[in-house]
């Protein structure tokens, strides 16, 4: 029990930010060998790592894994926080984040625009995800497999817009992956107009989607479709980079 302990001492002394042992002895008030000891220990299940031998060690891989399995999302919300709110302030509307959950889109979390008509919040919302724009930069990245399967069954149309034809999704895709953002107009709600860009983890899976949204008779203005596809994709990059280790 007191080994459990103090391991998770030094876990915790880890989430501040890297350091050495002598450091790590200094931060938990335990004796540099019995650190040394659980550090390689720890090290052994990737539950600390470092990037040469003698350095720093930082808390592992492994960690993130089974963070992400206790509370799905809850760590990317976070992260994902200040750049919604950069998004929000660069275009003047709403912005979101969503995950392909169970062959749905799930909308996680929202900032929203200070713009006196709003699109309504859509935080905890399922919607099919070849008729948003986070959807296809989800499905921009998974296999065809994926997609075959997919496109066996019936596709809903929400609105006389929405895109339900396979081949032609399928040539969206394509254009989503050379721009890496993507457009939808009025193809899930006739209001609404949105633009997203996908996020990715450190093995390059689209793990998540970055969106702007807003009512369609203002959003996007006039010349700016391609100006604000790019802010939502170095948006998204960025938070692709605060995502790996």
């Amino acid at each position: 029990m007191q080994s459990i302990e103090r391991a998770f001492i030094l876990l915790r002394a880890l989430a501040v930010g890297p350091a050495g042992v002598t450091e790590l002895a200094t931060r938990t008030d335990l004796p540099k060998s019995t650190v040394a000891r659980l550090l390689s220990a720890l090290e052994q299940e990737q539950a600390v790592e470092q990037d040469e031998v003698g350095g720093e060690y930082r808390l592992g891989r492994s960690l993130a894994d089974l963070a992400g399995a206790a509370a799905p999302g809850h760590n990317l919300i976070a992260a994902a926080r200040p750049h919604l709110w950069d998004l929000t302030e660069l275009t003047g509307e709403t912005s979101g984040l969503a995950v392909l959950d169970r062959g749905e889109i799930l909308y996680l979390d929202h900032y929203e625009s200070t713009e006196e008509v709003q699109v309504r919040n859509w935080t905890g919302e399922r919607v099919p995800p070849h008729l948003v724009p986070s959807g296809l930069v989800m499905l921009a990245g998974k296999p065809e497999s994926y997609l075959s399967s997919l496109f066996r069954m019936p596709l809903e149309a929400t609105t006389g817009a929405s895109v339900i034809d396979p081949d032609a999704i399928r040539t969206r895709l394509e254009d989503i992956r050379q721009t890496g953002f993507g457009w939808v107009f009025a193809e899930f709600d006739e209001s609404i107009n949105s633009v997203a860009a996908g996020v990715t983890d450190h093995s390059g899976k689209v793990v998540a989607a970055l969106h702007v949204h807003g009512p369609a008779y203002r959003f996007p203005p006039e010349d700016r479709t391609e100006d604000i596809g790019h802010l939502v994709r170095e948006a998204a990059k960025r938070l692709s980079t605060q995502l790996t280790p």
